[in-house]
């Protein structure tokens, strides 16, 4: 169930999430980085998943690790939001 005062997901905020977990600014984040490169593991990745399953987003966490950019983890966002959505 989502949180009330969880705000919904939109890519600033997956960016925000990122940047708070590794720990640098947002703006250092660029859309095709290699979130690996940038210091994400699979335990930090596992939590940020966990995270955005409490706050409604249901994500696969095997087709996040397949690529580490946060193109690709936003679009796997928009397709769970419209799967979602949709029924």
């Amino acid at each position: 169930m989502a949180d009330q005062n969880t705000p919904p997901m939109t890519r600033d905020r997956m960016r925000a999430d990122l940047a708070r977990t590794l720990r640098m600014p947002p703006e250092e984040i660029g859309d095709e980085d290699d979130l690996n490169d940038l210091g994400l593991d699979s335990m930090r990745a596992m939590g940020l998943v966990l995270r955005w399953t409490e706050g409604g987003l249901q994500l696969d966490f095997g087709e996040l690790a397949e690529s580490l950019t946060l193109n690709a983890w936003w679009a796997a966002a928009e397709r769970a939001m419209a799967k979602r959505a949709g029924g």
